[in-house]
């Protein structure tokens, strides 16, 4: 496509470079930036050009540009305000979605940008109205459609409009009513409560009473006799009757017509499909209430031009207003457009044009602009972050039959491809304990288990009055918080459960379930120690990749193989996991390229593999979805620019990551409702309808309103106030609009999980979160490396890395912490047997569960019991005393680390770009100046020591030192 950055006016050079919104008013057929004070209010007599820029998590910048004209803007400059659309577009290398807004008929999308809504003023500057400002107020009754974005329009000031169906907004000079009519929804009534709240900012400077009247209360109401005496006396409303605004063209036909040369011809094909676009023309493609108009990639911005005019003068001629026309370019077709056709191909031949991109920010380079918007900026090299506390409890169970078995803490972390689990999480809440119940299913797991797993897993969910997020985990597919909560996870081949070794037999499956003394070969990956994974896989030189690490084992004979594209980082996993799969054996290591003989006959011969680095699946821009259930019958309606006041009591909403769902349930939900919220996901995951490929396997996490983990409202601003307040809608909305005090629910004790096996509660697994699950290997949280790197010599003396040199520490690392590890070196140095005394407790394998009394005062269950809290103390006791001994000491510990050096907080953030080594990574805030700390926290240092550890963990969580 031939143009000239010359030709593009002045006022739009430069636009779309970093994400917001830019809006510009056409005056005397030019375009003129408006500014930011002025965004969202818009004159009935003018036409406006709206830019939405987005950057995406890929670093990509996405661009929107609407163009809004009022009721009494001309002609020409409607036809201006399109041209220039098209240029603006070509400007930002022919990629935008551009939309035509009609006054009272935009999009949602559109409105979502001027939450809560827009009240078009009457005037204009380039139509040449004027806009005067009334000597008295004037009074002023208008009409709010809409659940998720409100359509606001001024209506005449009578009683003959207002109706049964819809919300009204009596504006008068001292008291703003809100009329509720009696068929409307709550959640209508409660979105026409933030326009209230906006007039009265607004128009009023906020002082002004409010007033809600509900349709059907008569005069004995003071409210509403005040309310009807405006309207000269209470008289029964009319019945709504159909208008043409109310009965626009909906049609279900779809046409496909060529556009060349103004003259539109409609295109004869059987069922619509893709080969039906040319790259060089344009086309209409008419649905009735959207008018698309697909652009060619190689086709002119005349020829782009003269389609938008033939769209236009079609709508104009069948008598349209209300439909809305949306410019998409061939590469980048919405969803909307694609879910038109009856077959749209995976992957468009057509290229972006990133050479015409290159020119354009070249010429404006040359005419000093900045353009580094208009470049693909790098991607986000951030890893997603867990928003999890990893240092909490969990509890799993392995289904077999009908019952589920309370696993050792040993064996908790490994999982059978052939089997289905559940796992309780508990962690540190804001203001109390929080849970997650999750269900996780094998990739040969048989569907007999899946079904007994989900629905043991949604009876403690409900037996705690659906308090806990529930999450359902597929193998393969497992999230970030996953891996954190088992920390060092484990996946075996085969299974153990009665109705998999009965679906291998009946198929005559070979069975391939994990041995021990067998050959097996494991694939190592995670990004830290508290997030490492093994899984096994064939036992083949095919399996192997030059970006992981491996341990390959066959009886007492053992080999660690590390890929040319791993590092040191993916090394140190590889060990660690060593420690867990085969402790105590000598191993072989073997460098990729100077492999044994005996290394390659254990995996059946040498054979090619992979090479090539693996990217991580990145996580998506979340899309938020509110949905209607009903008979199988899933619906769901996409909320623009989301807020947490999008979240409604009354609803279930969907939010869509891509690598995980959640499904977010309000507080007033029916509780049948509540209970279809998995499948839902599932229905969700089936439909795809961004159609983004969405794996059907995908994690689902169920929340309920007021218990929202932190890995869910990270996708928010979030008040957790506003989730913990009773009520519908607009019962609260109104409370606070009143001035008055919310009703807050009053917060729930968590009752304990019960066993399926019987009404006695499951005794919670004594598991600290400070060490790992080997018997080998002691891991403490909270330390810094190089306490790790020193506990790890005192390990049982006959492990198999006690061949290789102790860690030796640095005059770097007694620099940064001379007086927290100089005391340590010096008693571990003379308290060597009490060490080794406390270590051998450690490795001390943990007797076997006994499976559970089915009386409640069972003397056996109660003499294991007491024998357990006899002879041993846990490690999660220790760490009690220890944090206990911490917080006594914060103002202690404050002093010590004035003798740490200082950074800027840049650098200490867990995402930081510029990261600093050797620091201790679990006091991340030590290294803050005072003015830095006390900008951060809004509180000093020996305030912040003061406090107990899981709330430091918090803070230190929500500015990104955690």
């Amino acid at each position: 496509m031939a143009f000239s950055m010359r030709n593009l006016d002045p006022a739009l050079q430069g636009a779309g470079q970093k994400g917001g919104i830019e809006i510009w008013r056409i005056e005397s057929f030019k375009p003129v930036p408006i500014p930011k004070d002025s965004y969202g209010k818009f004159f009935t007599g003018d036409s406006y050009i709206v830019l939405k820029t987005t950057a995406s998590k890929s670093g990509a910048l996405h661009h929107d540009i609407h163009y809004w004209l009022g009721k009494d803007t001309s002609q020409d400059e409607a036809g201006a305000a399109a041209v220039m659309t098209v240029e603006l577009d070509a400007a930002l290398g022919g990629r935008a979605v551009q939309y035509r807004e009609v006054q009272g008929h935009e999009t949602e999308k559109f409105l979502s940008y001027f939450k809560p809504c827009i009240i078009p003023q009457e005037g204009g500057a380039a139509s040449g109205f004027k806009h005067v400002e009334p000597e008295e107020y004037q009074t002023r009754l208008y009409v709010c459609k809409g659940k998720h974005v409100v359509h606001v329009k001024e209506v005449p000031f009578a009683r003959s409009t207002l109706n049964h169906d819809d919300v009204f907004i009596l504006d008068t000079q001292s008291k703003i009513f809100q009329f509720n009519g009696s068929n409307s929804s709550i959640q209508e009534r409660a979105k026409a409560l933030e326009v209230v709240q906006y007039i009265k900012d607004t128009y009023h400077d906020g002082k002004c009473d409010i007033a809600a009247v509900e349709d059907g209360k008569l005069m004995a109401d003071a409210e509403a006799g005040e309310f009807w005496g405006l309207f000269g006396g209470f008289a029964p409303l009319p019945r709504k009757t159909a208008n043409n605004e109310d009965t626009a063209d909906g049609s279900d036909e779809i046409q496909l017509s060529s556009a060349e040369k103004g003259q539109v011809e409609p295109v004869e094909a059987e069922s619509l499909q893709r080969e039906l676009l040319d790259t060089n023309k344009c086309y209409i493609l008419d649905c009735g209430l959207e008018l698309f108009v697909w652009m060619g990639r190689s086709t002119s911005v005349n020829q782009r031009k003269s389609a938008s005019e033939s769209a236009e003068e079609l709508l104009r001629s069948s008598g349209r207003p209300q439909s809305h026309i949306i410019r998409v370019m061939e590469g980048f077709e919405t969803v909307m457009f694609r879910s038109k056709f009856d077959s749209w191909p995976e992957t468009s031949n057509a290229a972006p044009s990133e050479q015409g991109r290159g020119r354009v920010a070249a010429l404006l380079q040359r005419q000093g602009v900045d353009v580094k918007g208009l470049i693909k900026t790098s991607p986000s090299k951030d890893e997603t972050q867990p928003h999890i506390d990893g240092t909490g409890n969990i509890q799993v169970w392995h289904i077999n039959g009908e019952e589920k078995i309370l696993l050792q803490a040993a064996e908790q972390s490994k999982f059978y491809s052939g089997d289905c689990y559940i796992f309780q999480y508990s962690y540190p809440g804001e203001d109390r304990e929080e849970y997650l119940v999750g269900t996780w299913f094998g990739k040969q797991s048989v569907e007999e288990d899946r079904a007994v797993a989900v629905s043991m897993a949604s009876k403690m969910v409900e037996s705690m009055k659906f308090m806990p997020a529930q999450a359902r985990i597929y193998e393969g597919k497992e999230p970030i918080q996953f891996f954190v909560i088992m920390q060092s996870f484990i996946t075996l081949k085969g299974g153990i459960s009665d109705a998999f070794k009965k679906y291998i037999a009946e198929n005559e499956i070979p069975d391939n379930t994990y041995d021990e003394e067998g050959i097996a070969l494991f694939r190592i990956q995670g990004s830290g120690p508290e997030n490492m994974q093994a899984i096994q896989t064939d036992p083949v030189a095919s399996g192997l990749n030059s970006s992981h690490c491996y341990i390959l084992h066959s009886g007492s004979t053992v080999f660690t193989w590390c890929g040319n594209l791993t590092s040191s980082d993916d090394q140190e996993l590889m060990e660690r996991m060593l420690d867990l799969i085969k402790p105590n054996v000598p191993t072989k290591l073997q460098k990729e390229g100077s492999e044994s003989e005996q290394f390659w006959e254990l995996l059946s011969g040498k054979t090619e593999y992979p090479s090539q680095m693996i990217k991580k699946k990145a996580e998506n821009d979340p899309h938020l979805f509110s949905c209607t259930f009903s008979n199988e019958n899933l619906k769901v309606t996409e909320i623009f620019n989301f807020t947490q006041d999008d979240l409604m009591t009354e609803d279930i909403f969907i939010l869509d990551c891509h690598t995980e769902i959640f499904i977010w349930v309000g507080q007033q939900v029916d509780p049948e409702k509540k209970t279809q919220a998995l499948a839902i996901g599932e229905k969700f995951l089936e439909h795809d309808f961004l159609l983004e490929k969405l794996p059907h396997e995908a994690p689902i996490y169920i929340v309920t309103e007021g218990n929202e983990p932190p890995f869910f409202t990270r996708f928010f601003t979030w008040d957790s106030s506003k989730s913990a307040m009773h009520g519908n809608s607009f019962q609260r909305k109104l409370a606070i609009l009143k001035n008055q005090k919310p009703v807050l629910d009053k917060k729930k004790r968590r009752g304990p999980v019960f066993s399926s096996r019987s009404s006695v509660p499951d005794k919670p697994q004594a598991r600290s979160r400070s060490v790992s699950f080997s018997p080998d290997r002691v891991r403490m949280r909270g330390r810094s490396p190089a306490f790790n790197a020193l506990a790890a010599n005192f390990e049982n003396p006959s492990a198999r890395n006690l061949s290789t040199p102790p860690p030796m520490v640095s005059p770097m690392v007694r620099k940064l912490y001379p007086k927290s590890i100089a005391p340590v070196l010096g008693k571990l140095a003379s308290t060597s047997s009490a060490i080794a005394a406390r270590t051998a407790l450690f490795e001390k394998t943990p007797p076997p569960i006994q499976e559970q009394p089915t009386e409640p005062g069972s003397s056996e269950a109660t003499v294991q019991m007491e024998a357990e809290n006899a002879t041993t103390e846990t490690e999660e006791t220790k760490g009690e005393k220890e944090s206990n001994q911490d917080d006594v000491k914060g103002e202690e510990e404050t002093e010590e680390e004035i003798d740490l050096p200082t950074f800027p907080y840049e650098r200490l953030t867990t995402n930081s770009e510029d990261p600093l080594p050797d620091i201790d990574v679990t006091k991340r805030e030590a290294y803050l100046s005072l003015e830095d700390f006390t900008e951060k926290f809004e509180m000093t240092k020996k305030e912040f020591y003061k406090l107990p550890k899981w709330k430091q963990n918090k803070l230190k969580m929500s500015v990104y030192l955690f």
